[in-house]
């Protein structure tokens, strides 16, 4: 019989540390990122703490978490430096699930907690919302913002020290948001001004920045890895090797929590913008770049995008032509993050459908690929030809023939009727405000190159236009 991951087969992972971290969000992403980089911490006997967990939502994963006694598995599978990397890591650091919806007394007494020093959380994108609906004496809140309020004002009320709280949802200024909300619930609850007071000059709020590919609990290989292991663990979650950490906070993080002194891959700094322009354009833009040329010639993954003899070169001179050159960061540094990224396209586990990216193309390339597109033209009085070729692929795979659109039904829309007149499609695709926010015919020379990338797409196939651009400047 398959032994349980929990502390009485497994007493070499009893944890007697204080809780000094408070995390609202149980999912993979934390579990497989912060909580397996405290351990690393820990192991080195660094930051010597654990982790309360809070329930964001009534369902959860905290009856799941305590039959394994807070213990779970950590897989990393993927490439680091060319070397295949197959590792697996009990991780202990979790104190405590709380169901604040269940024992909302429990979670308010966390607060009282002297030993904290830290909040972190993902409660998705939307999580980091107002809810005016919210009042201080619901047990609990709605919105995770509410619940934080709530919290603080707990323990504001116990005179205790405030916390640094550092949010991991993707969502940019996520630091700077979260404090905003949470001096709106301060204003509708009428809460005291000393209190404010407390929250602006007690507390640190963090905008971070976090990178890593969870694909999460591996359903297709769990009786494998439970053999391997010799022990059944229902939240065990996939992780790859690379991880990145940016913080913009006070320096003095680097001593309070010892990310980068145990090796991990985090930065703290006092300005954030470079770190996520970086990783917007340097890792999703070549991400969007690809998906619909990549679909017309018939591929379907990224590591099969990242393998093939035509497209890898295409990646590698968009990288090297286009994209680097427009980001304000050292080039050597830009330089080792654009291999880290090729070498994580290439990881033979993740098997990334290109399908899965193609959602929601045009806000992506608007996000992500734009703002260079943009600042090239400027910068340099010509029109980039692979960014050029990703927009004419964009336009032509929306058409609907070759490859299924999926995104808004407004947008497909807007484009099946575009394409009735085939002659125009180009001017009124780049012309329309609603997609990019701007009108794209007045950037020079940008109409006439879709238009002729467009035409050799149609003529000659998506792999033909790829071979073709390696000529170009």
């Amino acid at each position: 019989m398959t032994k349980k991951l929990t502390q009485k087969e497994f007493p070499e992972t009893k944890n007697d540390l204080p809780v000094k971290v408070v995390q609202f969000g149980e999912g993979n992403f934390m579990r497989a990122f912060v909580d397996w980089q405290i351990q690393q911490m820990n192991k080195q006997q660094l930051f010597n703490g654990t982790v309360a967990v809070v329930q964001p939502i009534n369902q959860g994963l905290g009856e799941m978490l305590r039959a394994q006694d807070n213990r779970y598995t950590v897989l990393l599978e993927g490439l680091i430096d060319g070397e295949l990397v197959e590792t697996s890591e009990i991780i202990n650091v979790l104190d405590t699930v709380i169901n604040p919806y269940q024992a909302y007394a429990e979670y308010l007494a966390l607060a009282e907690n002297k030993d904290l020093e830290f909040v972190v959380s993902n409660t998705t994108e939307a999580g980091i919302q107002f809810n005016p609906n919210d009042r201080l004496e619901d047990a609990p809140q709605q919105s995770y913002p509410g619940k934080l309020t709530a919290f603080l004002y707990q323990r504001y009320q116990a005179k205790l020290p405030g916390l640094t709280i550092i949010p991991c949802e993707l969502i940019d200024r996520n630091g700077d948001k979260l404090k905003e909300i949470v001096l709106r619930y301060i204003e509708l609850w009428e809460l005291p001004h000393a209190f404010k007071e407390w929250i602006e000059n007690d507390n640190t709020f963090c905008c971070s920045l976090v990178d890593r590919i969870v694909p999460g609990y591996p359903r297709d290989t769990a009786k494998e890895w439970a053999e391997k292991l010799g022990y059944e663990d229902q939240l065990m979650v996939k992780a790859e090797p690379f991880m990145l950490w940016v913080i913009e906070g006070p320096q003095s993080l680097t001593e309070s929590l010892p990310l980068t002194k145990a090796g991990l891959n985090v930065i703290v700094t006092d300005d954030m913008t470079p770190y996520r322009e970086r990783k917007v354009h340097l890792l999703n833009g070549p991400h969007t770049a690809m998906v619909p040329l990549a679909l017309l010639a018939g591929l379907s993954t990224v590591d099969e995008v990242m393998n093939d003899d035509d497209f890898r070169p295409f990646i590698d001179d968009l990288f090297a032509k286009e994209l680097i050159p427009m980001l304000n960061l050292p080039k050597s540094e830009l330089d080792e993050y654009a291999d880290q990224i090729k070498e994580r396209f290439l990881n033979p586990f993740a098997h990334h459908e290109l399908s899965a990216i193609s959602l929601n193309s045009v806000s992506k390339f608007k996000a992500r690929l734009l703002p260079i597109l943009t600042r090239y033209i400027q910068t340099n009085n010509h029109v980039p030809a692979y960014l050029a070729t990703s927009l004419a692929a964009l336009i032509l795979s929306y058409r609907g023939d070759q490859v299924t659109p999926a995104d808004d039904q407004d947008i497909v829309s807007f484009f099946q009727t575009a394409w009735q007149t085939p002659a125009t499609v180009v001017v009124s695709v780049l012309s329309n405000t609603h997609l990019w926010g701007e009108n794209l015919t007045v950037l020079p020379g940008l109409s006439e190159t879709v238009q002729l990338k467009l035409d050799a797409l149609e003529t000659n196939g998506a792999r033909q236009v790829v071979q073709d651009l390696k000529g170009e400047k």
